[in-house]
């Protein structure tokens, strides 16, 4: 088993070269430290990395861009985003970039660790329940979904949707026109039913009603007080 790499952007020199000794030390992570968002980017696609730390004030490049682009990339590398920022905007623009988890500093470097391990034992678990026989293929309506792919086709076009756009519509044909209920789909995709994370699915949710709006048998629906049900008449 190979040592994971992290990708670490910090402009921050002090707390740059903490957080890389730290997590070279206790989490036995080989980490490459990059001073800004272009440096970072330039790592990124010359580099294997398995998980990338970005702050989101940076030089050059801030840190929900550089996420931006390392998602167009690799739609699965998790990415956790470190900002001194505390406000629900910007913590939903995190999720909503594909983000994978959020730490607002000041924060104590073990709770970093604990997130990264968290998030690396959930990528390998995500990974051995794909081998497991629930089906990857889904017709909703006029649409097909590959969630392995993570393509919805609808005629002649297809659109791709991100990991955890994947995930919650995988959940929803699974119970198709039954209810799958909101802590349910948090604690599966999210690990945590919290308020932010309940945020971040309602935006996944809204993008997953777009990309099915142009079949009127297909609906997400909201079933107050439990959660939502996808709709096939």
């Amino acid at each position: 088993m190979h040592m994971k790499r992290v990708l670490l952007a910090e402009d921050d020199p002090n707390l740059g070269m903490l957080l890389q000794d730290y997590l070279q030390l206790k989490g036995k992570f080989d980490v490459v430290l990059c001073r800004d968002g272009e440096e970072a980017f330039r790592a990124f696609t010359k580099e294997h990395f398995d998980i990338c730390i970005l702050d989101v004030m940076m030089p050059k490049k801030d840190g929900f861009t550089l996420g931006k682009e390392i998602r167009r990339i690799n739609p699965n590398i998790p990415i956790i985003f470190a900002t001194a920022k505390a406000m629900i905007e910007d913590k939903s623009e995190a999720y909503n970039l594909g983000g994978d988890d959020y730490i607002t500093k000041p924060f104590r470097i073990e709770e970093l660790l604990l997130r990264v391990n968290a998030l690396l034992k959930r990528v390998l678990e995500h990974g051995e329940s794909n081998s497991a026989d629930l089906p990857s293929k889904f017709e909703i309506g006029n649409y097909k979904f590959d969630y392995t792919a993570q393509l919805i086709y609808h005629g002649d076009t297809q659109q791709k949707v991100s990991t955890k756009e994947a995930e919650l519509l995988r959940l929803l044909c699974l119970k198709k026109n039954q209810v799958l209920t909101r802590e349910e789909a948090l604690l599966s995709i999210w690990h945590d039913d919290n308020y932010f994370n309940g945020r971040s699915m309602d935006v996944f949710l809204s993008k997953l009603r777009k990309y099915l709006k142009e079949d009127p048998k297909v609906e997400i629906i909201n079933v107050h007080g439990k959660g939502y049900k996808l709709l096939v008449n």
